[in-house]
């Protein structure tokens, strides 16, 4: 009876909260640090492929709020460089999962998806569901998911300055006038986010202050907000409050 009355409760303030936003402040793309699957399961007493699996039942639910509120594009961080360097007795299982979720993503209907990730550094299982999933569902009118799966911010600079050494050698360009006429919105061009808006807004979850590398480049005027839930726990109102404290920031962008 108190279970059901304190989700009735909960229910009651999300729909205040959700009342009381202000559309024309939404975030149009929110980055999302998918953090505490383990911790959740070891609190639940379930195994780490469990948590994991909860994990990923999350997703559709915080999709489903980013277009109750009008929110047009959510970077998931489902697979970072460094968990490839997990056990392969976690990591093998982990990958299925990751591969599950973005198959489902992209047979919903709903989502257009791309991938965003160094893309040779995973095994080639993972590639041909990635590269399936973007064939499939890459040109829906629906929110931009980008699955950012191999993912390192570090990595994705590098990447985008190799892309673009590689296009001006192409182009007959020299390394020296490269360099001199070199611009932020160049690298930016490279990038795996490439012709998308930067992140407003990216929520962590799990209690952890930090971005561990999540989109460096893109998240230099980006506002955050911590979550002590643990991933698979992550409830819409921990949504709406994002939301909320987002739309009362005075975003200044240096200035």
């Amino acid at each position: 009876m108190k279970t059901k009355l304190r989700q009735l409760m909960v229910r009651l303030y999300a729909w205040r909260v959700e009342g009381r936003l202000d559309p024309d402040r939404v975030p149009h793309h929110i980055g999302v640090i998918l953090d505490g699957n383990r911790r959740w399961a070891r609190a639940a007493g379930s195994t780490t492929k469990e948590g994991h699996q909860a994990g990923a039942a999350k997703i559709e639910e915080l999709l489903s709020w980013c277009e109750e509120t009008g929110v047009r594009v959510v970077t998931l961080w489902m697979l970072s460089t460094d968990n490839l360097l997990r056990p392969q007795d976690e990591l093998g299982p982990l990958l299925t999962i990751v591969e599950d979720a973005v198959r489902d993503l992209a047979e919903d209907g709903r989502w257009r998806v791309h991938h965003v990730g160094a893309l040779e550094a995973l095994p080639e299982r993972t590639q041909k569901v990635l590269k399936e999933a973007e064939q499939l569902a890459g040109n829906r009118d629906g929110i931009v998911v980008n699955v950012a799966v191999g993912y390192g911010g570090r990595q994705e600079i590098v990447d985008a300055v190799r892309s673009l050494l590689d296009k001006r050698a192409a182009d007959g360009a020299t390394l020296e006038q490269v360099a001199r006429t070199l611009t932020t919105e160049d690298i930016g061009e490279h990038l795996y986010t490439r012709g998308q808006p930067d992140p407003d807004l990216v929520i962590r979850t799990s209690g952890e202050q930090r971005l561990s590398g999540f989109m460096l480049w893109q998240t230099a005027h980006s506002e955050y907000y911590f979550c002590d839930v643990y991933w698979p726990a992550f409830r819409k109102v921990d949504f709406l409050r994002a939301l909320r404290e987002y739309s009362a920031r005075h975003r200044r962008y240096g200035q």
